[in-house]
């Protein structure tokens, strides 16, 4: 029995959702009545091997639950995969109202020492994923005016991380690629969202701990649970939130917050342009009081979790 009709007959799509954050993003699509396809490869935290397991598990809690749920298995790193993610839906439930790009990999390193193979792995399912699953299900939402995304981005690209480059680019790219979506796609009543979340999951569990700061760090992180971010997938993903579109919007334990978006914050001009002299003379002094520091989001994020 769904607590409330807010998601009533929807079909949602959350890839990655065989455990984590996913995981908790179904169950409760599932509790407010969505018929939920769950997404998930089995595969270990650096993206190796495969287990058809977890998404299962998650469709019997659904459907043990009183909900309707369906498993996917295919990969969303490659294009073929994402369409076949999409089709399950449809030759499940007949349509897609909505879908939460979640799946994700790690593979932490300095930039120094990354490998291409470890860039292109972490690329291919955060950015890559993304963008398949979400162009797998544009024509659709296209063709029946309405359809909400979710994406997972992170405050390691909203504001930065160490020895996470790889991870880091994909998600700042995929605050890019939401906003190009909420563009394009609201002349056909599409919404494209990205959310940051604050959890402790299998993901961060990997975070470097070598420094006093880090251990404090992921003490904090351990109070928040996954649960705590699917209250606000739930409600993008639902009609209430038609009026929400290109944003950026965090979960942290029990706080909720939307992120700037790059403006310009202070200007300097000379007539008759600039030569590199000046630029050192007066440009930069002028500007550098707006710099923004070099601060990894535990430096941003520094109070206890509320």
């Amino acid at each position: 029995m769904a607590k409330t009709d807010m998601l009533d007959g929807k079909v949602i799509v959350v890839t990655g959702a065989g455990g984590g954050i996913g995981r908790d993003i179904a169950l409760l699509a599932g509790t407010y009545g969505a018929k939920v396809v769950v997404n998930d490869i089995g595969a270990s935290l650096d993206g190796k091997g495969q287990d058809n397991g977890p998404a299962h598990t998650v469709v019997e809690e659904i459907r043990s639950a009183g909900g309707t749920a369906v498993a996917s298995l295919d990969s969303v790193s490659e294009p073929d995969g994402a369409r076949r993610i999409v089709d399950t839906a449809v030759e499940a439930f007949g349509r897609v109202d909505g879908v939460v790009n979640n799946a994700g990999i790690l593979r932490d390193g300095f930039f120094h020492k990354m490998s291409d193979e470890e860039w292109d792995q972490v690329i291919k399912v955060h950015l890559y994923g993304t963008f398949n699953v979400s162009r797998a299900v544009a024509p659709l939402f296209k063709e029946q005016q309405s359809g909400s995304m979710v994406h997972m981005t992170s405050t390691s690209g909203l504001i930065g991380n160490v020895a996470q480059s790889n991870y880091s680019a994909a998600k700042l790219g995929i605050v890019g690629l939401s906003k190009s979506i909420a563009l394009d796609m609201r002349r056909f009543g599409v919404r494209s969202n990205c959310i940051a979340p604050f959890a402790w999951s299998r993901m961060i569990s990997s975070i470097k701990v070598d420094s006093p700061e880090q251990i404090e760090r992921v003490a904090r992180l351990q109070q928040m649970t996954p649960s705590k971010i699917a209250p606000l997938a739930v409600y993008l993903l639902s009609d209430l939130a038609e009026s929400v579109s290109g944003q950026i919007l965090s979960v942290r334990n029990n706080e909720i917050f939307v992120f700037s978006q790059p403006r310009p914050v202070r200007s300097v001009h000379r007539q008759n342009g600039w030569t590199p002299e000046d630029i050192a003379s007066h440009a930069i002094p002028a500007l550098s009081a707006s710099f923004h520091p070099l601060e990894v989001s535990a430096d941003v994020f520094c109070w206890d979790p509320i």
